[in-house]
């Protein structure tokens, strides 16, 4: 089974606070979010889906996405309002959003005289209001953090309007445009050197490494655990089956564990490996851990498991096992 993409506990609060303000009767259930620091995709479907079925308003995802301060974005927000201009710092939310959220990604579409944030969600559950709190809470970060001097001058959303069009330019500042393809906000080219009020770059470059070290943690659990987890329940396996299961092409699997320093050989091998040890303490016939393992046969499991350890299946059960 693969793990859960996961969202900041700090978003998680954030959104939770902004509903109070709103006076929006948040569920008792919904407060305790917990001591973990990221809220599994399971758990922020049911909690969007609690919070918008207890509110009668068909903008409430705008209202709570306006509502949300940049301390809410994690380590990401602080990172963001040190940057130098308004275009880094849209360069580092495409690079670090997966700190706030995984699964859902950004993407920049750049053109003569504009470039425009793409946003792409992952999930389904009230997929609407919780894009619209995505780009409501964009729209006011920027003009937060260049002091009300830059804001998007299209605001794009791939569904229809929920409400009054003019209650969207109340909240936004702009009339967004509707059943576009993909969400998204575009900025004028000039504006993208528009100083940040709070530039810091000792700042920025602490928090970068903070936040580099952060992803790389989130990178191994997001897809080389993935692989390690499904190799465990699956262990004849091979890489076209497991990218399959991960949505992926083969070629894709190799190309982002190879981003994150690894290789499904290498890893399909570490727990193989571990997996015939702990098989080999346990059942007494190699013909049994050979076929458990998805080896044709002993041979072919000898010749693979002297290959890792540097000794025959035999001696490790007389030397090798403690």
């Amino acid at each position: 089974m693969t793990r859960s993409p996961s969202i900041t506990v700090h978003y998680a609060q954030g959104v939770l606070q902004a509903a109070e303000r709103l006076g929006l009767a948040v569920p008792p259930a919904l407060r305790a979010l917990g001591d973990e620091a990221r809220i599994p995709l399971a758990r922020q479907d049911e909690f969007w889906e609690a919070l918008c079925a207890a509110s009668s308003d068909a903008l409430i995802g705008l209202r709570l996405g306006s509502a949300l301060q940049v301390g809410h974005l994690d380590m990401v927000g602080a990172l963001l309002m040190s940057c130098e201009t308004l275009g880094e710092a849209l360069e580092g939310l495409l690079e670090y959003y997966p700190i706030i959220g995984e699964g859902s990604e950004f993407v920049l579409q750049r053109e003569a005289d504009a470039v425009t944030l793409r946003y792409l969600p992952s999930y389904r559950v009230r997929r609407a209001e919780r894009v619209e709190a995505v780009l409501a809470s964009l729209v006011h970060l920027t003009a937060w953090i260049t002091g009300e001097r830059a804001r998007p001058q299209r605001v794009e959303m791939a569904h229809a309007a929920r409400g009054e069009v003019c209650l969207y330019a109340d909240l936004l500042g702009i009339a967004p445009v509707f059943d576009a393809p993909e969400p998204g906000l575009s900025f004028a080219v000039a504006d993208l050197r528009t100083p940040l009020i709070q530039a810091n770059g000792p700042m920025r470059e602490h928090l970068r490494q903070l936040a580099d070290e952060q992803l790389r943690r989130l990178g191994a659990q997001s897809l080389a655990v993935q692989v390690q987890q499904l190799l465990q329940v699956h262990p004849q396996w091979g890489k076209e089956r497991v990218a399959e299961h991960l949505n992926l092409s083969g070629r894709h699997l190799n190309r982002k564990l190879a981003e994150e320093g690894s290789s499904f050989k290498l890893l399909r091998e570490q727990v193989l490996q571990r997996m015939a040890e702990r098989l080999l303490r346990e059942t007494p016939r190699l013909a049994e851990v050979a076929e458990r393992l998805g080896f044709s046969d002993e041979s072919a499991f000898a010749k693979a498991f002297r290959r890792w350890s540097g000794m025959a299946p035999g001696q490790f059960r007389q030397g090798g096992a403690e």
